[in-house]
């Protein structure tokens, strides 16, 4: 039978978020009800609301959730009804050319729940990210819940569903930052700052945190930062070559998604090293660089789509570390809201206030 809940809805394009009721189906073949604990406010949102994404309207918001399973559907054995689990974008199928070859991580064939929810009067409605979780319960394929230690906090274990896992993984995952090596990470949101966190993680000795706003390098020094460069009028390339003894660092990760600062990133690394885009650019965004540049300098330019995470992988190991307190999640928590607090908090993210802003349910 389904269940009527409360949900927030970007109706049209441009247009501020409402509180409506959704129908949330039971689960059918493959599919998990979940009732959503919390969910951070990210950027993404933002761009679902604005027509950023896709026109697609209405849609459901909400993505970096956590929560406990509250029903599952016929021939779902990986979890069950009590379990405490991170909702994630990336359902692997288990089948396609990448999953065959052990790269489960990119897999080219991710899915979602197949029942849609909808509102009251039947409209389906398209759940962000393939997950819509500004609602008190959501509806979603069983493979996009993975299980984590329940001892947890929802609101930070929810964060490792997006934002957080990007800049971890862009660290480690994708940019394969090892010990005693030198990283630049430029802009230091709430992506940026966890790719701060990562490299402390992985053992970087030099770590740069770039931005034009004083208040995310004090977040990033908390996260381990040991550098900042404030880039208001900076030349970028040689700030960073100074604090790499003219080199330019071994790791560069833009986590803005600007030409310009993909433009920095590329010339502040060091020769042969790697720069990671992480930042979304938006369609009509063109980049150029010399062609002779990319050829001289060798390395690796490597773009970081969801921090080349594997949940069931990324996910516990992440939680164990913060359990174990060797990973500052918390820091990331910069306050906690309710449903109808929404907009409110879009636009406080819009102004660099928070890093995250969770609401709880």
């Amino acid at each position: 039978m389904s269940q009527q809940v409360r949900g927030v809805i970007a109706a049209a394009k441009n247009a501020e978020v409402s509180i409506e009721t959704i129908v949330v189906p039971d689960p059918g073949p493959g599919e998990a009800l979940v009732r959503v604990r919390a969910c951070g406010v990210c950027h993404t949102d933002v761009h679902y609301r604005d027509g950023g994404i896709n026109d697609e309207y209405p849609f459901l918001l909400g993505h970096e959730a956590s929560g406990v399973v509250e029903a599952v559907g016929p021939d779902v054995t990986d979890v069950a009804p009590g379990d405490f689990v991170i909702l994630n974008w990336r359902a692997v199928c288990g089948d396609c050319r990448a999953c065959r070859r052990g790269r489960s991580q990119y897999c080219f064939n991710t899915h979602n729940a197949t029942q849609k929810m909808t509102l009251v009067d039947g409209t389906e409605l398209s759940p962000a990210l393939g997950i819509g979780a500004f609602a008190e319960k959501t509806l979603v394929a069983a493979g996009q819940c993975t299980k984590v230690d329940p001892e947890a906090s929802p609101a930070v274990a929810g964060l490792l569903g997006c934002g957080v896992m990007a800049g971890i993984g862009a660290a480690v995952n994708t940019g394969n930052v090892g010990r005693g090596d030198s990283v630049a990470v430029i802009g230091c949101g709430g992506v940026g700052s966890a790719a701060v966190a990562g490299s402390r993680l992985a053992g970087a000795s030099r770590i740069i945190a770039i931005d034009v706003d004083r208040r995310k390098l004090d977040w990033a020094k908390q996260l381990g930062a040991t550098h900042t460069v404030d880039a208001y009028g900076v030349d970028v390339v040689e700030a960073v070559r100074e604090l790499t003894d003219g080199n330019g660092a071994d790791v560069v990760i833009e986590a803005v998604g600007r030409p310009e600062t993909y433009e920095q990133a590329f010339y502040a690394r060091d020769l042969a090293g790697t720069v990671v885009l992480v930042g979304v650019p938006t369609p009509d965004m063109r980049l150029e660089l010399p062609l002779l540049d990319v050829f001289a300098r060798g390395g690796a330019l490597k773009s970081s789509w969801y921090g080349d995470c594997l949940p069931s992988r990324d996910f516990p190991m992440l939680i164990d570390l913060y359990r174990q307190g060797r990973l500052d999640l918390d820091v990331f928590v910069s306050e906690t809201i309710g449903l109808d607090d929404v907009e409110a908090a879009f636009t406080r993210m819009g102004r660099g206030e928070v890093l995250r802003s969770v609401v709880e349910l």
